[in-house]
């Protein structure tokens, strides 16, 4: 029989159709604390205190968002995040740890993980890494299906095919490719992926964004990513 989950609700006056989040956290005090404070921002937050729960739970579907800490009893962070995806959940996952370094950073966003927040952290930051994953996750209401030579990507269902052959990508590479394919010959710079991929409140090293460029061309095509010294990034239309 599995344990209960605490559910925190909005108050009164708050939205009537909150969006839903999952904290998956085994600090019982910063889980209830974060609870508090989302509340109070109008979600309806549910909390559990271990992976295997949270896989669960976070596999109901009925949920926008998770905030899932790294280091859990019972089943890890990460396994908890690569379990959702191949499991095809596309829910955004926010993940919470006390770990530091790029080599964990590139892991869990290698297991499908949509943003990344390393403790100690400002609750200020916290607040708009949620809100900003929400927003993506609504959508920006641009069409769905975006067609380049013979690149094809469908930004609704996160698929991207490269002539009849479908490639696989995780969150984060598909959230890069897909601002180059809103702006298709045009070029973007780092900092703009980094404040539409990983948000304005990053502060981790900014060639991250020329690691997953360089994943997305060994992926797909090299010639399709092209460098613009000194401006940034421009997909080419192919042939």
């Amino acid at each position: 029989m599995r344990p209960p989950v605490a559910h925190h609700h909005p108050a009164r006056g708050a939205s009537r159709r909150p969006s839903r989040i999952l904290i998956v956290e085994d600090e019982k005090r910063l889980a209830v604390s974060l609870a508090k404070g989302l509340t109070a921002e109008g979600y309806a937050v549910d909390v559990v205190h271990d992976g295997l729960e949270g896989l669960h739970r976070a596999s109901e579907g009925v949920y926008d968002l998770v905030v899932l800490d790294i280091m859990l009893p019972g089943l890890n962070g990460y396994r908890v995040c690569a379990a959702l995806r191949a499991a095809g959940h596309d829910v955004p996952i926010l993940m919470l740890t006390a770990k530091d370094g790029e080599y964990d950073e590139a892991e869990g966003l290698d297991t499908g993980a949509d943003d990344y927040l390393t403790k100690p952290f400002s609750y200020v930051v916290l607040v708009a890494r949620v809100k900003a994953l929400l927003r993506r996750g609504q959508g920006a209401g641009s069409p769905p299906v975006h067609v380049h030579g013979d690149l094809k990507v469908d930004t609704a269902a996160r698929r991207v095919f490269l002539g009849e052959d479908e490639v696989t990508l995780t969150a984060k590479e598909f959230a890069v490719l897909e601002q180059l394919v809103l702006r298709a010959g045009q070029v973007v710079s780092k900092a703009e992926i980094l404040e539409h991929v990983w948000d304005f409140a990053y502060d981790g090293d900014p060639n991250i964004v020329e690691v997953y460029v360089s994943v997305l061309r060994r992926k797909l095509r090299a010639e399709l990513i092209r460098t613009v010294r000194g401006a940034g990034y421009r997909l080419e239309a192919g042939r």
